[in-house]
């Protein structure tokens, strides 16, 4: 009778440890029959019994691996096999092969599919994470609305669709839409149409929860979602993208049809890129409104740009204190008479402090002396007013102020002019003498009275009158450092001045002064010029009668 042994060429001792394996083993000799298979390998593998050629029960992996690991022949003592990996029966394997001298070799088949299961869900979710890192930055560079919903749109077709719709909040009838195919490049379009038409739109734009792909009949895409070329659309996610406080749009993801569908786990992880984008589209809507609504405020709360009014030539300048500001606590307006003849009013104010709280006030203090413009005919009672409204108010800082009625008469200008503790305004002559106005006062907003003395003079054709504000005369500098600009050093410029137009007063001023101070720091700074322009006459007829005035 033949021995087990000799049958299958292997001993009964290794036979048995063999087959008391917990995991499949199976065994094939040099000719490459199984020689020996135990109970796992016989469920996993029924096929490969004993007498079989290795290499037609086996998946191909293992049998090229087999006839490896037979033209390698056995180990050294300490050397081991490197595994190999495959899939048998829907499992992963991974086959460790044990070789003989007489060319038998034995594999050990060890089921890793949970590890491998388990190391791609971890890769997916680096992946994931990156993916996340990347586009959070990417959104994040620009508070552009625009350029937010171009980079949502490239991100999500390149990284988690074949494309990508994001659609803003309908503007009137037309919903802004951002389409991008993988490797294309984003387009905007506005489509007129009912979002509510697309099943899960109208809710997703309106911030409710998503409705799941497997919902969505992919063959319901309306034409406008579709981008030309894109061909049959085989799965859809509709996803909304959350804002702050209000939605910010929705997201569309759209794959083509033969390629693999949206599953559970991918809509879930849209729904995380989906909040990052929603965050910084709302982030870059809000910057806009904000920048809208500050474009507006400024526009009121910045001097006016000034020109001649009734024969009277106005120019004036501003420099705040800081300049990344636009706006501080200096103010100056010119507000023309009502009435032909009469005479328009200047104002020029410093309020104590700089900044936006400083303009806040100074706002506050140009629109009551607005409303008092009936009144301007009366410095005294105007400033009383202002005063009273300045004290009556929640406001503590105070203010200085000159206010100056302008009216041409004939070739002069009539100016009259009242300081309420603000600098004396500067009268420069045509001979190049520089005059003080005879006007003093109280600041307001700081007593119950404020008392002010008007003084009453005239301008002479070329000369100019001159108000400004202390971040004049104290701006700090000079060859040394420190030393402030000065009333005298003012006073030394504006004769060099006399006879200049008005703007070229004032850039002169504004020019010598930054010079002073040149890095430094200073206060808000202002100056306002009135100046009676040069005039002449024009003959009528021939040159022979007296014509109209101009100037």
């Amino acid at each position: 009778m033949v021995s087990t042994t000799q049958q299958t060429g292997v001993d009964t001792e290794r036979g048995s440890f063999w087959g008391d394996a917990p995991y499949p083993v199976l065994v094939a000799d040099a000719q490459g029959v199984v020689v020996l298979r135990n109970g796992p390998a016989e469920v996993l593998l029924p096929a490969a019994g004993p007498g079989t050629r290795f290499s037609d029960v086996v998946p191909a992996w293992l049998s090229a691996a087999h006839d490896a690991a037979r033209a390698t022949g056995p180990r050294a003592v300490g050397e081991v096999d490197a595994p190999l990996s495959g899939v048998i029966a829907d499992r992963s394997f991974e086959a460790h092969p044990s070789t003989r001298d007489d060319g038998t070799v034995a594999w050990w088949l060890i089921d890793d599919t949970d590890h491998v299961l388990a190391r791609e869900a971890l890769q997916t979710e680096l992946r994931r994470t990156a993916f996340l890192t990347e586009a959070s930055s990417a959104l994040l560079s620009s508070l552009n609305l625009e350029r937010c919903m171009d980079v949502t749109a490239h991100l999500a077709a390149e990284h988690l669709a074949d494309a990508a719709l994001v659609i803003a909040p309908t503007h009137g009838r037309r919903l802004p839409v951002v389409t991008c195919l993988r490797g294309g490049s984003p387009s905007l379009s506005h489509e007129s149409v009912d979002p509510n038409d697309v099943p899960g739109l109208g809710e997703a734009l309106r911030g409710f929860p998503p409705v799941p792909s497997r919902w969505i009949d992919p063959s319901a895409a309306p034409d406008w979602m579709v981008p030309e070329g894109f061909g049959t659309v085989g799965s859809i996610v509709i996803t909304p993208l959350p804002g702050h406080g209000v939605p910010a749009g929705a997201l569309v993801l759209l794959r083509r049809s033969g390629g693999a569908v949206f599953t559970d786990s991918e809509e879930v992880f849209a729904r995380l890129f989906a909040a990052r984008a929603g965050a910084a589209m709302s982030a870059a809507r809000l910057y806009a409104e904000q920048t809208s609504i500050t474009d507006v405020l400024m526009r009121e709360l910045l001097p006016p740009s000034l020109h001649q009014i009734s024969g009277v030539d106005y120019a004036g300048g501003y420099r705040p204190s800081a300049d990344h500001e636009r706006i501080g606590g200096d103010f100056y307006d010119v507000h023309p008479a009502a009435v032909d003849g009469e005479a328009s009013l200047v104002t020029l104010g410093d309020v104590c402090g700089k900044g936006l709280e400083a303009a806040v006030l100074t706002g506050k203090i140009r629109n009551t002396l607005h409303a008092l413009l009936p009144l301007a005919d009366d410095h005294q009672r105007m400033i009383t007013l202002l005063n009273t409204a300045l004290l009556n108010s929640h406001h503590t800082r105070f203010a200085t102020l000159v206010l100056a009625s302008a009216v041409r008469a004939g070739s002069e200008v009539s100016l009259r002019l009242t300081s309420a503790g603000h600098p004396t305004p500067l009268i420069v002559r045509a001979s190049g003498a520089v005059e003080e106005a005879e006007t003093r006062g109280t600041l307001v907003g700081a007593m119950p009275n404020a008392p002010a003395r008007t003084a009453a003079l005239t301008l002479a054709p070329g000369e100019s009158c001159v108000l400004y504000t202390d971040g004049i005369t104290e701006a700090e500098g000079g060859p040394m450092g420190g030393v402030q600009f000065g009333e005298a050093r003012l006073k030394r410029v504006l004769a060099e001045c006399a006879g200049m137009p008005s703007e070229s007063i004032v850039e002169r001023v504004q020019m010598l002064a930054s010079q002073w101070i040149g890095s430094g720091r200073h206060d808000d700074m202002a100056v306002v010029v009135i100046s009676a322009p040069r005039t002449h006459h024009l003959s009528a007829v021939n040159g022979h009668t007296r014509g109209r005035f101009t100037a």
